[in-house]
């Protein structure tokens, strides 16, 4: 597996990984440092394998597709670590280092699984120093999925994370449709079923009505309406309490947002916090929020909080986004409610507010879902059989 970033975390990669080991592969994995981290290491059976990076690397990677200087870099690095482990099967994780696992595997050409964590190149436009000077002009996300294509034509196998990204998928490069298989971000029972409760975090919001978004806070995930509907809101939830568990660089927008409605008492920040609490806070709420924006990426991506939420038993709220929606509607595990429309927002927590029958109702169907159809371990089959039988 190449990973271009450090290990861990990333629950995706360790949850194939593991997935793998325990159904009879080795799994190497190549990733980045930036310290003096142990260079190799043994993290649940994977093979970690830590290569020094900088800086200047890390900022290279972004101009990947601009100029070749990033590859150049790269290259070496892991030429260095097929030979050194007898690699038989390169899985690439997402597509910025994919044209230097290319470039390595000219001489061994070795399979190539090909891992799409997401739709990078609709994400990219929604990164905030590609809307502004450098970034908008030395950056083009077109040129990016020129080469998204490129890679896929190139690969064995092509792994994606929703069905909805898969039909985009097979809609603009036909002749690849044999390649694709669906293997989607889920929970694995352990998050659900062993676990241990934070009771400081349970003792703060014991008498609170708690809504809470847990992950990226940037603005394209939708906070800003759910902050403007907690100021409409405190007047007929009066403990009503947003709370918030993730940040991200446009955080300032948010709080000032806050500021501004005068609500700071209503809404709590907690930056990013250590994974291990987040069942704590999932179980401390009463309802569960995923407001995105509708574009390109949310309309066909899950977001991992969705069946985290729902693998504890709690009812969503979630954007129409069309991947988000579809499942939560097929599983009647929560309501939708119109993207960035704070009146129906707010609607919708009032119905499930006033409605706690609702509530226990929504959140039992999502756990049952998830324990019985979408856990890890049950989507993960696809992934062990595409390495069963990639030879074939």
């Amino acid at each position: 597996m190449i990973l271009d970033a450090v290990f861990p975390p990333d629950p995706r990669v360790e949850n194939e990984a593991v997935s793998l080991i325990k159904s009879g592969h080795q799994v190497f994995l190549f990733c980045l440092h930036y310290d003096h981290h142990n260079q190799s290491e043994n993290i649940n059976g994977i093979h970690v394998k830590r290569y020094s990076s900088n800086k200047i690397e890390y900022k290279l990677s972004a101009l990947a597709y601009t100029l070749p200087l990033y590859s150049i870099c790269m290259k070496s690095k892991i030429v260095h670590f097929i030979k050194i482990n007898s690699i038989e099967v390169l899985h690439i994780h997402d597509i910025r280092i994919a044209q230097t696992v290319f470039n390595a595997n000219k001489k061994y050409k070795l399979p190539v699984v090909l891992d799409l964590h997401d739709n990078v190149p609709e994400v990219m436009k929604l990164y905030p120093h590609l809307q502004k000077f450098p970034g908008k002009f030395i950056i083009s996300p077109k040129k990016w999925k020129t080469k998204e294509e490129e890679f896929i034509h190139k690969s064995d196998k092509v792994i994606a994370v929703s069905p909805d990204f898969i039909d985009t998928l097979e809609r603009r490069i036909p002749s690849s449709i044999h390649k694709f298989v669906l293997v989607p971000n889920t929970v694995r029972k352990s998050f659900f079923t062993n676990y241990v409760i934070d009771q400081i975090i349970t003792e703060r919001y014991k008498d609170k009505f708690v809504i809470l978004y847990l992950g990226d806070t940037h603005i394209r995930r939708g906070l800003l309406t759910a902050i403007s509907a907690v100021s409409k809101l405190k007047n007929t939830i009066p403990n009503l309490k947003l709370v918030i568990v993730g940040q991200n660089t446009t955080d300032p927008i948010l709080k000032q947002k806050v500021e501004k409605l005068m609500i700071n008492d209503y809404v709590d920040f907690e930056g990013w916090q250590n994974i291990n609490l987040f069942q704590t806070y999932i179980l401390a709420s009463q309802i569960c929020i995923s407001p995105l924006h509708r574009n390109l990426q949310h309309d066909v991506a899950y977001a991992n909080k969705i069946f985290q939420y729902m693998s504890l038993g709690k009812p969503l709220l979630v954007s129409d986004a069309i991947a988000q929606k579809k499942l939560v509607e097929k599983n009647n595990s929560g309501l939708v409610h119109k993207e960035k429309d704070v009146h129906d927002f707010s609607d919708k927590v009032l119905t499930l507010y006033k409605n706690e029958k609702l509530r226990i109702e929504l959140g039992n169907n999502g756990k049952e879902f998830i324990e019985n159809t979408f856990s890890w371990e049950q989507t993960s089959k696809k992934l062990v059989h595409l390495y069963d039988n990639l030879n074939s």
